[in-house]
């Protein structure tokens, strides 16, 4: 039945159980939507084997990175799973969604994501009743933010042997002290981008505990910074031009993505910790729009060149086109699920899918360097079995739809008459 679903996620035009069921081979909607809803497989040992595998073709590079975003699947209604308002990138608004947490595995070429986490707001986890017809388990209904997913995703990454150089978040997750603080900890190397607000001291702040000036009230006991912090978006206004490098990033399909790079040392302290942490700024400058400019910090090493800190940045391009391709080519947002269970296996079930196509590119190189994965799914629509077409086999189709409304509609009836008898 996997294999089926499979074939239905590159056959169909859209994902849903009889979409796919139309045209794949042997393929059967009911049975699609219990091996989702109802079918008791674990998706966590499906999810491990992707890492490891993905690993295997993208692992180990100079190049390799692991980087977290989130991703926004707009619903209707109350009844899926985590499902509240709260942003969506997707339509760029506060609006009705689910939102989850990926990491995604790049070599800086190609991508495929490798985990997941289901972000459950507060909303959901403090209803317990709301939990359990949902499904989900007790185990997941402690409220964690997406920073803390994301940890997760890092940690159990690196329990699964995969091998990245660093990880990439965006400024969601870089305006999170407690979370870049966790990574450093962790010796876990990190570029992560931050808000034109964020503050840094371009000089130890030289952290103190005030002595009291007077012999009144009680002693002063939280530290203070004797030197005064300044915005990374002022910083880089008294950046000099000879300070700026001009990088090429990359190839694209509009030519080289060439950018100019300018690094700082700086401190950046959140007011609770103990010590002040020296890191990289990165500061990017669009060579035809210098007006567009990105900002983000690194534990990188010290000696870490510009042109490497620069390509390290570059790198959150990946996971874009991951969700792009994931939701364009293989479905990710076209489920037709509602509880936990469902949610999982279905996006279990796209990553298999990714992951395949991600082998098969690796596979064709260096002869067939421009493949995508639109493609390759295109060549498995063509070469798949499909459902025969004809007048006999759409009318079988529609009787057996009919007969499946007729006997949903019969159950429902059913349901209401021992109600109204009881």
């Amino acid at each position: 039945m996997a294999r089926r679903y499979l074939r239905g996620l590159a056959q169909a035009e859209d994902c849903t159980f009889e979409s796919m069921a139309a045209v794949v081979e042997g393929g059967c909607a009911q049975q699609f939507q219990h091996f989702i809803s109802e079918s008791p497989w674990d998706h966590e040992p499906v999810v491990a084997q992707i890492g490891r595998d993905a690993d295997a073709v993208l692992g180990g590079k100079e190049t390799s990175a692991l980087i977290i975003d989130e991703s926004s699947f707009p619903k209707q209604g109350d009844r899926s799973v985590g499902v509240a308002r709260q942003w969506t990138g997707r339509l760029g608004k506060v609006d009705n969604c689910q939102v989850a947490v990926f990491g995604v595995l790049t070599d800086d070429q190609r991508h495929t994501p490798v985990d997941m986490r289901l972000y459950l707001p507060g909303v959901w986890t403090d209803d317990p009743v709301r939990c359990e017809k949902a499904g989900v388990p007790e185990s997941a209904r402690e409220h964690k933010s997406k920073s803390e997913l994301a940890l997760e995703i890092v940690r159990r990454a690196r329990e699964r042997g995969m091998r990245f150089e660093w990880v990439g978040v965006d400024a969601g997750y870089g305006k999170e002290p407690a979370f870049l603080r966790a990574l450093d900890d962790a010796g876990e190397t990190f570029v992560a981008d931050v808000h034109r607000t964020q503050r840094v001291w371009t000089e130890d702040p030289g952290l103190h505990v005030p002595e009291m000036k007077s012999s009144r009230g009680r002693p002063a006991k939280k530290q203070q910074a004797a030197a005064t912090p300044i915005t990374v978006e002022k910083l880089a206004k008294g950046i000099p031009p000879q300070d700026w490098t001009r990088c090429t990033l990359r190839d694209s399909t509009r030519g080289e993505l060439r950018v100019d790079i300018a690094t700082r040392r700086v401190w950046v302290w959140d007011g609770k910790e103990p010590q002040a942490r020296c890191w990289h700024l990165i500061v990017r400058r669009e060579v035809r729009s210098v007006k567009t400019i990105k900002y983000s910090v690194s534990n990188a090493p010290a000696p870490t060149p510009t042109l490497r800190l620069g390509q390290m940045q570059g790198q959150r391009y990946w996971v874009e086109r991951a969700f792009e391709d994931a939701k364009g080519e293989c479905g990710l947002a076209d489920y037709q699920a509602l509880g936990w269970r469902s949610w999982h296996h279905h996006v279990a079930i796209v990553m298999l899918a990714m992951l395949f196509i991600v082998q098969q590119r690796v596979a064709n190189q260096p002869g067939l360097a421009l493949l995508t994965p639109r493609d390759i799914v295109e060549m498995l629509k063509e070469t798949l079995p499909r459902k025969p077409e004809g007048k006999n086999a759409l009318v079988a189709r529609i009787i057996e739809r009919h007969e499946r409304r007729r006997g949903a509609i019969e159950s429902r009836f059913r349901t209401q008459q021992k109600q109204a008898s009881g």
